[in-house]
This record gives structure tokens, sequence and C-alpha cells, in this order.
């Protein structure tokens, strides 16, 4: 009797070994800035790659939640985070609207043992572990240079900048500056501020024409304009225009000739490259090498607009 009840109990126990063999669920949130934008659906795309790679990589099943407000609003971006931490997500990626509104929240994140990362705009007084983007001084010159080579090294320059608190667009008008200083040919006509939507933006463009029919140049450290369609009411060529940004409305501007250069933010990696970074800090206990992990413009020219424009298909949600 005593041997029966041993094997059965023996038997129990192996049976009941696989049960416990499920493979570990760790959720990632990402709250990026808002949900029409292409380049934060880009981002999310990138960050769906990243968690079904790294989930076969490690055995693991990585999930991604994606908390992201409709529209632009850094207080529903505190609460996404706060809810994220609750929620019991282990890492999370946030591109901040406003980095003083959003820095208690991850910090709050970061002390309840959640690891946060930062992409595209920063909160460098915050206790987040890594910031990945672009430099943005740096940014602003390369825009300036390609805009020098294509103007020969001289002509009226006019710098468009959007939203004028923004601590990055500042950074990028410094940059943009600094570079223009290198070309004695050049004159910087002014920089030019607006609020962030396609229609400002072109309006503000139309505008500075207008008054300043002498402008032979326009570096716009952000794409804005050119989200729309006829926002450039020159001839191609008569004058020359570089933009940071290559989204798909913006590429037809490239084709037309009224755009020479696009310096393309990586914005599929912004996903992709946050998630890969906080799984390193969660699984493998791994810290960068440096908190800000510099992501190169991409230049986008008539020879390579075609090439780059098939990223989108892959990039944006279908």
């Amino acid at each position: 009797m005593k041997k029966l009840l041993l094997l059965l109990a023996t038997g129990l126990t192996i049976g009941a070994a696989p049960a416990s063999a499920a493979p570990r669920t760790i959720v990632i949130g990402v709250v990026a800035k808002s949900q029409g934008n292409a380049v934060f659906q880009a981002a999310r795309v990138g960050a769906q790659d990243a968690a079904r790679e790294l989930s076969a990589k490690y055995g693991m099943n990585i999930k991604i939640d994606w908390r992201t407000p409709n529209e632009e609003d850094a207080q529903k971006q505190a609460e996404a985070i706060e809810q994220l931490v609750l929620a019991g997500a282990e890492g999370i990626s946030v591109s901040c609207s406003d980095a003083n509104k959003l820095t208690d929240a991850i910090n709050h994140a970061v002390d309840n043992g959640v690891p946060v990362a930062t992409f595209d705009s920063d909160a460098p007084a915050s206790k987040r572990f890594v910031t990945y983007g672009v430099d943005d001084e740096q940014c602003g010159a390369q825009t300036m240079a390609e805009l020098a080579k294509v103007m020969n090294g001289k002509g009226v320059v006019a710098i468009l900048a959007g939203n004028p608190n923004a601590p990055n667009l500042q950074k990028r008008v410094a940059g943009a500056k600094k570079e223009a200083a290198k070309y004695p040919g050049i004159t910087i006509r002014d920089t030019y501020y607006h609020k962030e939507t396609p229609q400002d933006a072109a309006a503000k463009v139309e505008q500075v024409m207008q008054a300043n029919p002498d402008i032979t140049g326009w570096a716009m450290i952000g794409g804005w304009p050119l989200f729309t369609e006829n926002a450039l009411k020159w001839q191609p060529g008569t004058v020359q225009c570089v933009a940071v940004d290559a989204l798909p409305a913006e590429l037809a501007y490239i084709r037309s000739g009224h755009v020479p250069v696009l310096l393309a933010q990586q914005c599929y990696e912004w996903g992709h490259r946050t998630v890969e970074l906080l799984i390193e800090k969660i699984v493998d206990h791994k810290n960068p090498p440096a908190v800000k992990e510099v992501s190169a413009l991409i230049p986008v020219t008539k020879a390579n607009v075609d090439e780059f424009g098939k990223n989108w298909v892959k990039w944006l949600p279908h």
C-alpha cells in the first residue's frame, strides 16, 4: 500500500512539472506625443517589431502597451505613465511633450522600480536611464550645412523654427546659426516661429516671403509646412529649402524639385531601439555606455527618395 501511494505521489509530481514552465511575460509601456503623427506611428511599429524579435531571442512573451494621447497633451502623458506603473509594466519608453510636466511622473516610475527611456524629446532632469534621438545642435548645423551647399555658400536665409519655447528646437536654431557663421556669403534674415500645424507653418512661410522677396533659402529645422500640398509658392530652384524629417507627404517636395534635401529622423528606431535598451536593462541588467544615444539623420534626395519611400510601407500600420 505504501509503495502504491509513493508511486502515485511520484506520478503526480512528474505530471505537474511542465505546468510551471510558462514563459515570462514582460509588458513595456510606450507613450509617444500623439496618435496621428506618422513619425509616432512608425515608432509604434518599431516597438512592436522589437518586442516580437526579443520574445524569440529570450524565450519570453514581451508585449507593448501603447498609451499615447490622441493629441499632444503632457498631462495625459504623465497620467499614462502612472497608469502603466499601476498596471505592472516593467519598463516605459516616452517622448516628452513637456519635460517639466513629465519629470515627476518619470521619477515616480523609476522610484517604483520601473526603468524609463526617452526618445525624440527628452526630460534631462529626470531619472530616465537613457535617451535616444538626434543631437539637436548637430541637427540644426547639418540642416544649414546642406542648405549652404545647394546655395553655393551665398544668399539670404530664413530659419523656420516652430514653437519658440521648445528646448530641442532652440538647440537646433543655435546649431543652424553657428554653422551659418562659417559662410561669409550667407546672411540670416531672421528666425521665424509659429504654431506647429502644417497650415500655420505654410502661412508663416508665405507671409515671410511676401515681406522679404530677397530670401533665397529656407532652413526648416522641422518639416511642418511640407505636411501640406503646395506650401512652397515659388518655382522649383528659385528658392532653396532643406528641412528635417522625410514623411510621405514631404517626399513629394523632393520629387517636384522644391526641396533638394530632407534630413530624416530614424523614427522607426525610436520605438525599436528604446524597447531593446529597456529589455537589456530589465533582463540582462545592462546599462548603455552613455545616457545619450545619438541617432544619425539620413539625407534623402532625388537619388534615393523612391528607395527611402518604401520604408513607410513597412513603418505605417495597415
